[in-house]
């Protein structure tokens, strides 16, 4: 699910693309998240790093084996 939008933020009219680096882990979790580029908002850049933590991905594959990588992720916060 996309990140709940910051009651805090909307009120202020913060908006902006947050750009994680997000370690993907062979069962599918999440490993690390490093935050590559900033929104310009603390609160939209913790809020994304939160949710990202929670999801599940397809992991790579080497062969007929599940392997870790690390996967640029994008999360918009917009106010349209």
């Amino acid at each position: 699910p996309a990140p709940a939008y910051p009651k805090l933020s909307r009120r202020l009219g913060e908006q902006g693309i947050v750009l994680l680096e997000i370690l993907i882990l062979a069962d599918g979790s999440v490993g690390k998240v490093r935050i590559k580029e900033s929104s310009g908002y603390k609160r939209l850049d913790e809020t994304a790093v939160k949710a990202v933590k929670r999801w599940r991905y397809t992991p790579a594959r080497r062969g007929d084996s599940a392997i870790e990588y690390w996967y640029l992720q994008p999360v918009d916060f917009s106010l349209n």
